[in-house]
């Protein structure tokens, strides 16, 4: 099966996965106590307008004639109309889900910076004192909840030094013209960087320690296998080896954990929005559950599982470029 072949399978094997996860969504959040008409209009609201606001939503029609109406709106991509924002959701979505990936990617990034090297040499090392350090490192990073390091990063380097700005996220690509104190496209990037540094750290801490973690441990399997030993006895540098041989090896089982950490990851990032004050998809969340905002909770919960399935799908396809012996018709 070509990779094409093998994508598209693995496409029409997630529609139900989505399908999934609008029904579940749908019906824990009919099941949430309290009213969202009475949210909007006060603890009082005349029985007219309530009512127009019940039609106006779709909230007066039965649950499963609402249910099978979203399934409808969904194929058509339109996710319906936020009660909170009398919005499309799909607008306010497009607004917030560039800040949510800009921070993703870049957590991931720093994760995977810090942790190839920190796990390669902790393996090469094994035992020595900078094998410890990285261990201590990766322990600290798993056990440390992201809020409590997101705060602490705003303490010492907003608040007692003042280096970095604690709030709100700046997207590189915004002109000028939207970004105080900016004069040209060089300075919005710097002062993208400057809002970005501390969320990216909070967030990514979590994935740089499991990483670590997961190379550290790979790298010492790979590099006790028969074929480094021979290499060891026929004279190969151990860096040759390192690089040649083992490194790329290694790298199957962190491939898995990135795409399995993309859940933590998905909810850190509703955290590390509310410590930071950004406007992403995680204070979108919170913004809909507070709000008890029907059309907005299915909205979002449904492409953070598209990112998710895409981000799996992804993984897959990334073995055969790692390891040539991966195919995609079963065989190897």
């Amino acid at each position: 099966m070509g990779r094409l072949r093998y994508t598209i399978s693995r496409l029409l094997q997630a529609v139900p996965v989505i399908v999934g996860v609008i029904t579940i969504t749908f019906f824990l959040t009919d099941a949430i106590p309290g009213d969202p008409v009475q949210i909007m209009l006060g603890p009082s609201p005349s029985a007219q307008q309530a009512a127009a606001i019940r039609a106006k939503f779709g909230l007066d029609r039965p649950l499963y004639v609402r249910y099978f109406s979203y399934l409808a709106s969904v194929v058509q991509l339109d996710l319906g109309t936020s009660i909170y924002y009398q919005v499309p959701v799909t607008q306010k979505i497009m607004e917030r889900l560039p800040v949510t990936m800009y921070l993703l990617l870049a957590s991931f990034t720093f994760a995977l910076v810090t942790a190839v090297p920190l796990g390669i040499v902790s393996a090469q090392r094994r035992n020595e004192p900078t094998d410890h350090i990285s261990r201590v490192v990766a322990l600290f990073g798993v056990s440390t909840p992201s809020f409590w390091i997101g705060l602490m990063l705003i303490i010492i380097f907003s608040f007692w030094l003042g280096w970095l700005p604690s709030t709100n996220i700046v997207l590189p690509w915004t002109g000028p013209a939207n970004v105080g104190g900016a004069s040209n496209q060089l300075e919005v990037i710097i002062k993208s960087l400057q809002h970005l540094i501390m969320p990216m750290i909070t967030l990514g801490t979590l994935q740089m320690a499991a990483f670590t973690r997961i190379e550290r441990s790979s790298m010492l399997e790979v590099l006790g296998e028969e074929y480094v030993k021979l290499a060891r006895a026929y004279g190969v540098s151990e860096s040759k080896i390192v690089r040649k041989h083992a490194f790329r090896n290694a790298q199957l089982p962190l491939i898995t954990l990135v795409g399995l950490q993309l859940t933590s990851a998905l909810g850190g990032a509703v955290l590390t929005e509310t410590v930071f004050s950004i406007n992403g998809m995680g204070r979108l969340i919170i913004t809909a559950v507070q709000n008890q905002d029907y059309q907005l909770i299915m909205g979002t919960t449904l492409v953070f599982g598209l990112v998710f399935v895409i981000g799996v799908i992804i993984t897959d396809l990334s073995y055969a470029y790692v390891d040539p012996r991966v195919s995609f018709d079963g065989s190897e």
